[in-house]
């Protein structure tokens, strides 16, 4: 269950031999952990980002007055074929004590989204007296994992003429080690209703805004990665979803859908708690070490359709952009 809810919530967590790594790198120094971490994370909050900003809408013909729809939603964004968010260039000299165990100055080592094992680095102070060799870590695809996944329930409401609202929520999860919770809001707007042919119009266009934060909270402290107390890294993710949607509207049990957007988020991911290293580098006790913050943000397209059987609807679509992700969705409501 922890294993599934870390991929769930945010992939790069999911890989315990990362923790251990990064803890490891403390003794080199809270600066070149760090450093390193700040790579190591980026792309798969980056994937997260994409991935939790989906699934807004599966129609641009917003609901009547007092229309409404609850779905469950889920969405898995690729990254197989993303070699370049797999891997990155680990240069020594970027690096205040750290070195490759093998002499080489630089070289490709994962990701948490990539598959490169046995990247060895040594940690060594000038006088010898003290070294220490540990394995880099590797990422998802290690685990065969090529896809992160998110998931939530929304419900949409219809309002006043061409006005519909949605909200999404992931219920708290929680484990001895893991939380994670998950809101959001949005609004649509139907520019067709707005049209003395409304009735008639074979097509729907609306615009489409939502904003989604997911919170998590991983304990990694009965790990015993390293000595300290109350170690855990706490996420939070913040995005914005603006999209203009066309739809088909009129066929009664199949309808089709697409929308051009533009996504963009942010993520904070504190390394929290109290951490003691012995080393020439890290010798005392460091608490709430650092906080890395990231960004993503690039243009969306989105095709999709969507089968309606009485109150009951499905829909899928597939969104590309530097994530690509595919949505699918079931529904229950009316109009």
């Amino acid at each position: 269950m922890k294993y599934i809810a870390l991929v769930f919530a945010f992939a790069s967590f999911s890989i315990i031999s990362a923790q251990t790594s990064i803890g490891n790198l403390f003794a080199a120094g809270v600066e070149d952990a760090e450093r390193f971490a700040d790579a190591y994370f980026m792309p798969a909050t980056e994937a997260t980002i994409y991935s939790m900003s989906n699934g807004w809408y599966n129609t641009a013909d917003a609901k009547p007055l007092g229309g409404f729809e609850i779905s469950f939603v889920g969405n898995i964004t690729g990254f197989k074929n993303k070699d370049d968010k797999q891997a990155f260039n680990l240069d020594t000299a970027d690096y205040e004590n750290i070195q490759f165990a093998d002499g080489s100055t630089s070289k490709l080592v994962s990701t948490a989204l990539g598959d490169i094992e046995g990247v060895r680095i040594l940690i060594e102070d000038e006088s010898g007296l003290f070294s220490e060799e540990f394995e880099l870590p590797s990422g998802l695809a290690g685990e065969n994992i090529n896809f992160v996944p998110t998931g939530f329930v929304q419900a949409s409401v219809g309002l006043i003429k061409g006005m519909e609202v949605k909200a999404r929520f992931l219920p708290k999860i929680a484990t001895d080690d893991v939380k994670i919770g998950l809101f959001g809001a949005g609004l649509q707007y139907d520019f067709t209703k707005l049209l003395p042919a409304d009735k008639i119009l074979p097509v729907a266009i609306s615009a489409v805004i939502g904003y989604t934060n997911l919170n998590g909270e991983y304990n990694f402290t009965d790990a015993n990665l390293i000595a300290g107390d109350n170690q855990r890294i706490d996420a939070n993710f913040k995005t914005w979803n603006f999209s203009a949607v066309v739809s088909t509207r009129k066929i009664p049990v199949i309808n089709f859908y697409g929308g051009l957007g533009y996504i963009t988020g942010t993520s904070e991911t504190a390394f929290l708690g109290t951490y003691e290293a012995n080393g020439p580098f890290f010798t005392s006790t460091v608490t709430d070490p650092f906080t890395l913050e990231n960004d993503a943000s690039g243009i969306a397209a989105t095709l999709g359709t969507k089968i309606k059987l009485g109150f009951f609807r499905l829909n899928v679509d597939y969104n590309i952009a530097e994530f690509s992700t595919l949505t699918a969705g079931m529904h229950f409501g009316f109009r």
